[in-house]
């Protein structure tokens, strides 16, 4: 039985083709942390603690039975047609809590992080090409915020902050590796627009002032600098940091040099 859980974004939950998502937010959120720990255990306190945080109802554990119960019918009608199978071979009661019995890499940030980790390795290793193309492929997974639809607990908001975060750090190290392989040209679109979404995020700046100076735009790239003082001066009262600030001099004074694959002092 195929089933695909995609978290990297809107949450999609299909067996067999068929959507099983809850239309009702807390059976959603249920369905959500625990396909985000499936094949494990997931216990009645914990999902309590996502569900309700620390204003549960009193009637808590039936209420979540009736959550349960919701998720089983929808597997029970996409399962209709699929012999002897049913919710409970999939949705599998525990003494502790529920389990989720499926394929972790059906979880499309299961395989985004095996893909990430790979890719990072590649990095260590000074293998551009490989990290690029792999980096690439995990970033493909994405459809938007994790978990974009759900209302999210404290258990959920952690998970959706830490792998936006990876998002964002693999998408620098991507670039980074892009940058590396000579292709600023092509790099200078998709920088213009990361700079515009995250206005204060130095990484990005200074990759889109690299590849601006790369390409012979010179004014450009100090002209990204000047947004990002002006925002980070603005909303937060603080300076850029000390690397950007020496690329900006060495750019402005014409001591930078595009021989590498980043812009370095002359000696």
């Amino acid at each position: 039985m195929r089933t695909e859980i995609n978290v990297l974004g809107p949450l999609e939950v299909a067996v067999g083709g068929i959507s099983i998502v809850p239309t009702a937010s807390k059976p959603s959120q249920l369905l959500a942390i625990l396909a985000l720990n499936a094949g494990r255990v997931v216990t009645v306190n914990s999902l309590t603690d996502e569900v309700w945080a620390s204003n549960p109802p009193r009637s808590v554990v039936p209420t979540l039975h009736t959550y349960i119960l919701k998720l089983r019918r929808n597997l029970d009608m996409a399962l209709a047609d699929q012999g002897d199978l049913t919710s409970k071979d999939i949705l599998i009661t525990r003494r502790s809590g529920y389990l989720l019995n499926v394929e972790p890499t059906a979880v499309d940030a299961i395989r985004y992080e095996r893909l990430s980790a790979a890719g990072r390795q590649a990095v260590n290793e000074g293998d551009h090409e490989r990290a690029s193309r792999t980096l690439a492929e995990a970033l493909r997974l994405w459809r938007g915020p994790a978990l974009a639809d759900v209302p999210v607990g404290p258990q959920l908001a952690i998970e959706a902050l830490r792998l936006d975060e990876n998002r964002l750090g693999d998408l620098h190290l991507r670039i980074e590796a892009d940058l590396k392989l000579g292709r600023h040209h092509q790099l200078l679109g998709e920088l213009a627009t990361l700079c515009v979404r995250h206005p204060m995020l130095e990484n990005f700046c200074v990759q889109h002032m690299i590849a601006l100076y790369r390409c012979g735009r010179q004014s450009q790239a100090l002209a990204a600098y000047r947004k990002l003082r002006s925002e980070m001066v603005e909303q937060l009262g603080v300076e850029p940091s000390p690397r950007v600030r020496h690329l900006h001099h060495a750019i402005l004074t014409g001591q930078a040099s595009v021989e590498d694959t980043s812009v370095v002092f002359n000696s």
